[in-house]
């Protein structure tokens, strides 16, 4: 079976096992997307709902809120969160960024070419490419398919991927893959999988949904 063939019928049982989420509001806004997947950085799904939901009922999350708020009230906010410290400072200094290169804007994630866009993202402050690039896929519906730790376990054991390759490699690999149109089902999809059954430290083999497609499946 080729490649891409799998990759197609990969995506078809993923479908029918999980339903593809809605995109919440909040994707129509950059910032809270930058916002929430910052919070979410080393921290569980749970969780990063929690921080951000005492975030937003604490503060407006704009950059002018971010810059002014009391750093030891921004912590006490992320709390719940792991590294809530850092995350309290890297929000603050991202605002701050935000404020003074793009007057408060990061409404060129719409407009400016891709690799122009996802540059000036990882210029910010503790930005770096999965977030930039969940930006740009969740609010701007750009072509770019974001890596996280699921999605790269996920795409390495069923073999989409070289087990070597790093986040590029495997982004531009998946990239290759799917068509634009699936990027979003694929990133989500993927994440599912990784949560429910691809697990990190035991894999549950024995019940997978892929448990035919996967060479790294126990049987």
């Amino acid at each position: 079976m080729q490649k891409r063939e799998k990759a197609g019928k990969i995506l078809e049982i993923l479908k029918r096992e999980f339903s593809v989420p809605q995109l919440s509001s909040i994707t129509k806004d950059p910032f809270k997307v930058l916002v929430r997947t910052i919070i979410s950085q080393s921290t569980a799904e749970v969780n990063t709902r929690r921080a951000y939901q005492n975030l937003s009922e604490t503060f407006p999350i704009t950059p002018e809120a971010m810059d002014k708020a009391d750093l030891t009230e921004l912590e006490k906010t992320l709390r719940v969160a792991g590294l809530y410290r850092n995350k309290a400072k890297v929000l603050k200094n991202v605002a701050k960024v935000i404020l003074e290169k793009f007057n408060g804007s990061l409404d060129f994630v719409y407009s400016l070419p891709l690799s122009e866009a996802r540059k000036n993202l990882m210029d910010l402050p503790g930005v770096g490419p999965k977030t930039a690039d969940i930006v740009l896929l969740f609010c701007a519906n750009r072509p770019t398919l974001p890596v996280d730790t699921h999605v790269n376990r996920v795409s390495k054991r069923l073999g989409l991927v070289p087990s070597e390759a790093g986040y590029e490699d495997v982004r531009k690999g998946l990239q290759e893959l799917y068509s634009p149109e699936e990027y979003f089902s694929v990133h989500m999809l993927f994440i599912a999988l990784g949560r429910n059954y691809c697990k990190a430290l035991r894999p549950l083999h024995a019940v997978c949904p892929l448990r035919g497609l996967c060479p790294s499946a126990e049987f």
